[in-house]
């Protein structure tokens, strides 16, 4: 600040990270970043070259008769294992001058080789491909990596947290609303295991989400293979290279990998997020209505002015993070299945934030996770929420005299109208509900029935329905 209050600064806080995943939440989702960074992605680009010299040599498609080793093999590999800041540093220096990313990694290559005293394999570097070739199955490799080993078990010991607390509470009856206002009970445990149930089925697109690449020229055609070795099936041969790679091959392609599978990976992650982004609101509500104490962490604030408040605050950053997660990956997924004619450059950029659109979802997990194991049931709160709400069983009451006047052990007419006069707008008690059944014209057996009945009681298969998502189901 200067004399008259005016905010002002001089720059001396060097460079500092644009994003909160950069800074803030680094911690969180510092894994992510070996596989979805630029440094991820240029290992995989050496990855993808690398191979494709020694699939080309070993297979001699060439006819070169060069032989490779295994020492040379070893060698070239350890390039890539051992891929380091210093390396990322000299990439960075070479794509300075060269203006194109691709060509760097080439030229980086080219010099280990020249290092190797392996310049017979020179012309086998980034042979016949078109920057795209290495591009798009990088990306198809960190994606997976990154989904598979990072985001993928984050998400599963999440789900798991939320079926053990399912089942730990399926018997722990609790007044649900729908519209908010006091409805049939439930459990919490069937209405966590709802939510189990829904995410279980996402995990399960995630990790049936095929991971495609293509391998073939500059439009998609094999054009160039053909004119410099046309006696090889380059068809063949890059399909069994892309699946090496562990990818799954795609034949038909303009100058890119049209990216559908991006698209479809991306909408059940963001489906999932959508599905904990609401499991995160109800817990939240849940906590406001005092079903769930939050456990204090020692030393933590909940208000800067408000000593008593523990704030739900892992659940709300996790639905602003679940938000930003949707609005990334949800661009990508419509960006990236369009590109003009047979190739523009607008995936180039959006597949640069990735790592962004999963990081979110990663933070999200984290904090609902942490989240919920800061909370602890409250069975007081719930029973006395049923027993303030006996008209909830006027459901049960109206069902039975529909049955009895089926059965022609009744003749009551309109009997949800009957219910409806009794309980709509009006708390009643356990008392007024059994002088009421009594009065009924109904059988003994029902009447019996009606009045053992409590809001406490009125769970129906909720427990049981629990055990659909334990598995041993």
């Amino acid at each position: 600040m200067n004399n008259s209050g005016q905010y002002r600064y001089v720059s001396n806080l060097g460079n500092q990270p644009l994003s909160p995943l950069d800074g803030r939440y680094q911690p969180v989702v510092a894994e992510l970043g070996q596989h979805l960074s630029e440094a991820g992605l240029n290992r995989a680009r050496l990855y993808v070259e690398i191979e494709w010299i020694l699939f080309l040599a070993k297979r001699d498609l060439l006819s070169t008769g060069a032989e490779i080793d295994s020492v040379l093999t070893k060698q070239l590999r350890e390039i890539v294992a051992n891929f380091s800041s210093d390396d990322v540093a000299e990439l960075a220096a070479t794509e300075a001058q060269t203006r194109h990313d691709v060509k760097a990694i080439e030229y980086f290559i080219r010099a280990r080789l020249t290092q190797l005293g392996r310049d017979d394999l020179l012309e086998l570097t980034h042979f016949a491909c078109t920057s795209e070739d290495i591009n798009n199955l990088s990306y198809a490799i960190t994606i997976r990596d990154a989904v598979t080993n990072v985001w993928l078990p984050k998400a599963e010991a999440l789900v798991e947290t939320v079926r053990a607390l399912a089942v730990e509470y399926k018997d722990a009856a609790m007044l649900a609303r729908t519209h908010g206002q006091p409805a049939t009970p439930t459990t919490m445990g069937k209405e966590l295991a709802v939510f189990v149930h829904r995410l279980d089925r996402q995990l399960e697109r995630v990790r049936k989400n095929e991971y495609l690449g293509k391998f073939s020229g500059a439009t998609g055609t094999w054009s160039a293979h053909l004119a410099a070795v046309p006696n090889v099936d380059w068809k063949a041969e890059s399909q069994t290279f892309v699946e090496s790679l562990g990818l799954k091959f795609n034949p038909l392609t303009t100058q890119i990998e049209s990216h559908d599978w991006q698209a479809e990976l991306y909408s059940a992650i963001t489906l999932f997020n959508r599905i904990l982004h609401n499991l995160c609101t109800d817990i939240w509500t849940y906590i406001s209505l005092n079903y769930f104490k939050q456990i204090p962490v020692a030393g933590a604030t909940g208000s800067s002015t408000m000593p008593h408040k523990i704030n739900p605050i892992r659940f709300e950053n996790a639905e602003s993070n679940l938000e930003l997660s949707n609005a990334i990956l949800d661009s990508l997924g419509a960006t990236l299945v369009t590109s003009r004619l047979q190739r523009d450059l607008t995936d180039s950029s959006s597949q640069r934030n990735i790592g962004l659109g999963l990081g979110h979802s990663v933070l999200a997990l984290d904090n609902t996770t942490r989240g919920l194991g800061e909370l602890e049931l409250s069975l007081p709160v719930l029973e006395a929420d049923l027993a303030e709400n006996w008209e909830v069983l006027a459901e049960a009451v109206q069902t039975v005299i529909r049955a009895e006047v089926a059965a022609g052990r009744s003749t009551i007419t309109d009997p949800y109208q009957l219910l409806k006069e009794l309980t709509r707008g009006k708390r009643i008690g356990g008392d007024e509900l059994v002088a009421f059944v009594n009065s009924l014209e109904i059988s003994e057996a029902a009447k019996e029935r009606l009045i053992l009945l409590k809001p406490s009681t009125y769970t129906g298969l909720a427990s049981q329905l629990v055990l659909l998502i334990t598995k041993e189901q």
